[in-house]
């Protein structure tokens, strides 16, 4: 008898999920901004509690966090600076000299993590074949040390030009920094991005730097939080790519934590999605900060080799700080439960990016919060019982939700608390939706014969209504949504993916210097993954980026998980036509194509899952309980019947509108939509059609 545990740190809430021989416990706490740890083991007690279960029957304990984000965003890193070649003191700032906004005048360019004064320089040059043109200066590099001494810096990022060819000038470096500041924590960009563009590779290396200590420091509290408390299991961290990993590697790589939390999410729906048999789907997951949404095609959540930050222009792409690491591709908006309404200059209802968070929370929490959240306005269109929010370990108070509601916005425009809560959600759900279609236009696919798996905290509640904007009309509510991303850490293999730039034309592909690259690859990723995959079969998979010569963004390509020979030159370059010709209508006859870099991800196998069969119609249990909700579609109030989840058995089937309710969400019923428990327990939503 095993059993799994998981932890989710969201901006409100800490969800914790436990499992043992096919049962589940869950727990649902708010985060503890100050020190996260505390709500992490607020959380572990309270699950254990539940399951009536000690520490050491735990086998596993797996991780995941905002923290490293949340620094970046609210540039609460350490102090950081960057020792670079001679020249290039300025790549930072400069960027690629793109704008995100073409028109605006006045606009605004992210800052760079490390200031100019921070950003010094040494002598030495490569060649981008690695050549050593000029010799590193050690003298210079000694010099900079006493600088760094001179200013307090907390943690030092190293990136030479070409380092990624030939990193022995970075590691020199590093060893004579380590020789005067031997408790300096380095980030080394030959190790954290090895890929070409300076840019990204620089930025990248810094944000590891700049999160480095903090991630460090927390991730040391809670093992000896854990550890007090009487775990002896191995611990993982989730990585943003979705794969596991040690926490060794996870502090020295916390760059790759970023997005954490979400992956998890992403990996829930897609073990769901192979469990029904639906190759095509949404991950639809909301929260209390952010709604995330992730194409899955064929079970496999979209995957991505850039991901921005702190974007200074809201959704603009373009407008955050590059990080060039391995993630599951999403779109993700400030349209939690706790993200504020406001009016913009214009009278216009405007919903985020700003949350309430877990403190002082919605105005609903009575924490001392005084702006309108989302949670406010769905309490006041009736869609919440304010005595059994959060499995009732949170009472609501709706009069605060009134008085911040007609405050902010009510008054300004006329309309009673309710009127003004309905603008407030109807405003959430059409961003939520638009960023929905604007990730599948930009991926080149589309939402026929989609379906939707929404879960989150707010998921279930807005799901239905997100469906028929982006004219979806299936969706399904997992058993244990509210706390989806912790479930889906339990599923996560370990993983662990490497990245390498090497330049090649298919005109001139050199075979063997490409097969010997993929087997050094190959060779790092199992000896990360060897660390806690305990022997489990594992699975393969190498991918190249290209792109026709002269364009300025790649495809990706998948690769046979074997030394390559010189036939397979033409029938990868034919898989990048077409391809190419998925996203662009049709290829570029008679140009070459080349292969900037290559990725080589090595996992534990992933547990087979048979669709769930049918099962025979159940009769309906009775309503607990009736809510006058105030309807999206036609601002009418009326009595929707509330049915407790738990009482539904498979085969049950309930016609909207209505509520199933739950400990962690409710999942709401719109009318004209249907609810069916099928044979996993899951709740599926099916739209009428006429």
């Amino acid at each position: 008898m095993t059993a799994r545990l998981a932890a989710d740190i969201g901006g409100t809430f800490t969800d914790l999920a436990l499992e043992r021989d096919g049962q589940r416990w869950t727990a649902k706490v708010l985060t503890t901004p100050h020190a996260p740890e505390l709500g992490v083991l607020e959380g572990i007690r309270q699950v254990l509690a539940k399951a009536a279960m000690a520490p050491a029957d735990i086998a596993i304990f797996i991780h995941g966090t905002t923290l490293a984000t949340n620094a970046v965003i609210e540039r609460k890193g350490a102090k950081t600076a960057l020792l670079t070649t001679e020249g290039f003191r300025d790549v930072l700032a400069l960027g690629n000299e793109s704008r995100y906004d073409q028109y605006d005048l006045n606009i605004e360019l992210p800052q760079p993590l490390v200031p100019r004064r921070w950003r010094l320089t040494v002598p030495e040059r490569l060649d981008n074949e690695g050549n050593i043109l000029l010799p590193l200066d050690e003298a210079a590099v000694r010099a900079q040390v006493e600088v760094l001494k001179a200013e307090g810096i907390e943690s030092l990022a190293i990136g030479f030009l070409h380092g990624f060819v030939n990193p022995v000038h970075e590691r020199r470096a590093a060893e004579i920094v380590r020789e005067m500041m031997p408790d300096l924590p380095i980030s080394l960009a030959s190790e954290v991005s090895p890929e070409m563009r300076e840019w990204e590779r620089f930025s990248t290396t810094v944000a590891n730097a700049y999160v480095q200590p903090i991630m460090a420091s927390y991730l040391a509290r809670l093992q000896a939080g854990i550890k007090e408390g009487g775990f002896t299991c191995p611990f993982f961290m989730m990585l943003s790519g979705g794969g596991l990993t040690t926490v060794d590697t996870a502090s020295r790589f916390p760059i790759r934590l970023v997005e954490s939390g979400p992956a998890g999410g992403a990996i829930f729906s897609a073990i769901v999605a192979r469990q029904k048999g639906w190759s095509k789907v949404l991950s639809f997951d909301m929260g209390g900060t952010t709604a995330k949404v992730c194409l899955i095609d064929d079970y496999t959540p979209q995957g991505a080799r850039t991901f921005e930050v702190a974007r200074v222009g809201r959704f603009k792409k373009g407008s955050g700080l590059p990080l060039r690491i391995p993630v599951i591709e999403m779109v993700e908006i400030g349209a939690g439960g706790g993200s504020i309404a406001h009016l913009d200059s214009l009278g216009r209802i405007q919903v985020g990016p700003e949350s309430a968070g877990a403190m002082p929370g919605p105005a609903c929490y009575g924490r001392g919060g005084d702006k309108p959240a989302v949670t406010d306005a769905n309490l006041l269109l009736g869609r919440y019982e304010p005595s059994l929010f959060a499995g009732g370990s949170l009472a609501l108070k709706p009069e605060l939700s009134a008085e911040a509601m007609d405050k902010a916005i009510g008054k300004r425009l006329g309309l009673e608390p309710a009127m003004a809560g309905l603008g407030v959600v109807e405003m959430v759900d059409e961003n939520m939706s638009n960023a929905a279609r604007v990730h599948a236009i930009e991926s080149g696919k589309g939402y026929d014969g989609r379906h939707i798996i929404a879960f989150g905290g707010g998921g279930p509640v807005h799901g239905y209504r997100v469906a028929e904007k982006i004219g979806v009309t299936k969706l399904l509510v997992p058993s244990g949504a509210g706390v989806g991303s912790a479930i889906g850490f339990l599923r996560a293999p370990v993983g662990y993916e490497v990245v390498r730039s090497l330049y090649q034309r298919f005109r001139s592909f050199d075979v063997a210097a490409v097969n010997g690259l993929l087997e050094e690859m190959s060779a790092e990723a199992r000896d990360v993954v060897s660390k806690g995959s305990f022997d489990a079969p594992l699975v393969e998979t190498r991918i190249a980026y290209m792109r026709y010569v002269g364009q300025g963004h790649e495809i990706s390509v998948s690769l046979p998980s074997r030394a390559l020979t010189e036939s397979d030159i033409a029938e990868i370059r034919a898989a990048y036509d077409t391809e190419y010709a998925r996203f662009y209508d049709r290829p570029v006859p008679g140009s070459d194509v080349e292969i900037l870099s290559f990725a080589v991800t090595v996992a534990t196998e992933t547990e087979a899952s048979e669709p769930v069969a049918a099962v025979p119609d159940a009769p309906a249990p009775a309503p607990i309980r009736s809510q006058a909700v105030r309807d999206t579609n036609d601002g009418a109030v009326s009595d929707w019947p509330v049915y407790d989840r738990d009482t539904m058995v498979p085969g049950t089937t309930i016609p909207g509108p209505c509520i199933v309710a739950e400990a962690e969400t409710s999942t709401l019923v719109g009318k004209g939509w249907t609810c069916r428990m099928d044979g996993l327990g899951y709740l599926e939503l099916t739209k009428e059609t006429v």
